[in-house]
C-alpha cells in the first residue's frame, strides 16, 4: 500500500513538472548544424538561432575563442537573442587542421551564406555585426578591418556573388597586434600565446613578421572601417589590455567610431561580461549601426 500511494505520489509531481515547463516562455528556435561550405575533408556549419519575439531580426554572427587551436559552435552567448537579435554561431578550421588565413576564409564564407540564405529563415542581412571573443575577438575584428580585402576573401563556399563584409564588430579581449602581444605579455600568457600564434601561423612570429602584420587588425585599420565595440577586463592576465587600447588608438586615429568598455575587476571573459549594463551599451552600439 505504501509504496502503490509513493507511485501516484511520484507520478503527480512528474505531471506538476512537465506542466510547468510546457507553460514556459521559449525564446527562440535553433537551426543546428547547417552547412555554409566544404573545404577538402573539412564540412563548415554554422547553428542559426532565431528569436520568436521578432519576426524580420537582425543578424549577429558569433565567432568563438579558443586560442584559435579548440573551442567550437556550441553554447555562444545569448544575450542579444533573448532581446530580439538573430544570431549564427559558426565553425571554422581551426590552426591545428588548416594555417592562417584559412579560418578568416571560412568565416567570410559564412557570412556569404548568411546573406545567401536571409530570404530562407526570415532575418535581416543587409547590415550585419560580427562578435567574437579572445580569439574570437581577434577574429571577428580582423573580418571586420578587411572589408574587400582580396588576399583574405578567399573563395570557397557556394555563395561567392554575395558579399562578405560587415557594418558592425564587437571584439571581446581578443589580441590585436600580433608585433607586440608577447612584449605586453605576462608570462602565463606568454606560455600560451607562443605556441599558439606559432601554429596559427606556422611560423613564430620573429621568423614570419609579414604573416603576423597580414593576421593583425591594427594594421588595416582605414576610414571606411566599420563601427566598433571592445570589452576588456582590467585583470586579464591572458591577452593584456593594451591590445584593445591598440585598436581603439587606431580608430581614433582614422577618426573611425569606437566604444571601449573596462570591466574592472574581471578578467580573461567572466560573469561580468554579461552584465545587463554591458550588454545594455552593447544594445545601443548595434541599434545605432543598424539605425543608420
Amino acid at each position: 500500500m505504501k509504496q502503490l500511494i509513493t507511485l501516484q505520489l511520484c507520478l503527480f509531481f512528474i505531471v506538476l513538472i512537465n506542466d510547468e515547463s510546457i507553460g514556459q516562455d521559449v525564446k527562440y528556435s535553433l537551426n543546428e548544424d547547417l552547412l555554409y561550405a566544404a573545404v577538402d575533408d573539412h564540412l563548415l556549419a554554422l547553428d542559426l538561432y532565431l528569436p520568436n519575439n521578432n519576426p524580420s531580426p537582425n543578424l549577429i554572427v558569433w565567432v568563438h575563442g579558443g586560442a584559435w587551436r579548440s573551442g567550437s559552435k556550441e553554447n555562444p552567448p545569448l544575450d542579444l537573442v533573448e532581446r530580439g537579435y538573430a544570431m549564427a554561431s559558426i565553425d571554422y578550421r581551426l590552426s591545428v587542421d588548416a594555417l592562417f588565413p584559412s579560418m578568416i576564409h571560412d568565416i567570410k564564407a559564412a557570412i556569404r551564406w548568411l546573406r545567401g540564405h536571409a530570404e530562407e529563415y526570415g532575418y535581416q542581412s543587409e547590415k550585419i555585426i560580427i562578435w567574437g571573443s579572445s580569439a574570437g575577438g581577434h577574429l571577428a575584428a580582423l573580418v571586420g578591418t578587411t572589408n574587400g580585402v582580396k588576399e583574405l576573401e578567399g573563395d570557397i563556399g557556394h555563395h561567392t556573388e554575395e558579399s562578405s563584409s560587415v557594418q558592425g564588430i564587437i571584439d571581446f579581449f581578443g589580441p590585436t597586434n600580433f608585433l607586440t602581444i608577447l612584449n605586453q605579455s605576462t608570462p602565463h600568457g606568454l606560455n600560451v600565446r607562443v605556441p599558439a600564434l606559432a601554429l596559427l601561423l606556422g611560423k613564430s612570429v620573429k621568423q614570419d613578421s609579414a604573416n603576423a602584420i597580414l593576421a593583425s587588425p591594427v594594421f588595416h585599420v582605414d576610414p571606411s572601417d566599420p563601427p566598433l565595440f571592445i570589452a576588456h577586463g582590467n585583470q586579464d592576465v591572458q591577452v593584456p589590455i593594451n591590445q584593445s587600447l591598440e585598436l581603439v588608438h587606431a580608430y581614433e586615429k582614422n577618426g573611425l567610431k569606437v566604444t571601449f568598455e573596462v570591466v574592472y575587476e574581471e578578467g580573461h571573459g567572466g560573469k561580468r561580461f554579461h552584465d545587463k549594463e554591458l550588454i545594455d551599451k552593447l544594445e545601443f552600439f548595434i541599434n545605432d549601426i543598424f539605425r543608420e
